[in-house]
C-alpha cells in the first residue's frame, strides 16, 4: 500500500490545505493527515477541535485520515508504516525552509518528501493570515470551508 503523511498544524485548515491533501489522495492508496502537537505552542483551536473539524472536511476522501502526533515526523510516519512525506510549497522561501527538513527527514529515516506547489489561488494563504482577515472583520470566505470559516468567526467573537 502506498502510503504518505500530509503533516501541519491546520489552526485552522484552509482550502490551500485541502487542495494538498485532496490531489495526495489520487496519487496515494491512504494519506494521513498528521496534526502536530506542539507543547510549546498555544493554537485558537485545541488539538480535538482541529481533528474533529479535518475529519469533517475530509470526509469526502475515503482514503484520508486524521491523526495527532507529537514529536519528530519521522517517528509518526514510521509508526504510520508511511513512506512519503507530502508539502504543499507556496513560495521560494517555503522550498528554503522544507528542503532542509526533507533532507533531515531522509537522513534520519529515509522517508521521502513529495513537494506539491499549491494552487495559484492558495499561493498567498496561511492560516494565520486567514484568522487576522476574520479578526478585522475582513471576509475569508473564498479561501476556507464554510463550517471551518464559521467556527473561526464564532471562536473569535468569543475573544
Amino acid at each position: 500500500m502506498r502510503r504518505a503523511v500530509c503533516p501541519g498544524s491546520f489552526d485552522p485548515v484552509t482550502n490551500g490545505h485541502l487542495d494538498i491533501i485532496g490531489r495526495a489522495s489520487r496519487l496515494f492508496d491512504e494519506v494521513i493527515v498528521g496534526v502536530l502537537i506542539n507543547q510549546s505552542k498555544s493554537g485558537l483551536f485545541t488539538v480535538e477541535e482541529r481533528l474533529d473539524m479535518l475529519r469533517e472536511v475530509t470526509a469526502k476522501y475515503g482514503n484520508v485520515r486524521v491523526e495527532s502526533f507529537h514529536g519528530l515526523l519521522v517517528d509518526f510516519c514510521r509508526s504510520q508504516h508511511a513512506a512519503v512525506v507530502v508539502k504543499g510549497l507556496r513560495a521560494v522561501s517555503d522550498f528554503d525552509y522544507e528542503l532542509q527538513m526533507a533532507q533531515m527527514n531522509i537522513g534520519l529515516s529515509g522517508v521521502e518528501t513529495l513537494f506539491m506547489p499549491t494552487n495559484p489561488l492558495y499561493s498567498f494563504l496561511s492560516s494565520s493570515l486567514v484568522k487576522d482577515v476574520v479578526k478585522w472583520g475582513g471576509d475569508a470566505s473564498a479561501y476556507l470551508p464554510d463550517v471551518i470559516g464559521e467556527r473561526l468567526a464564532a471562536r473569535l467573537r468569543q475573544g
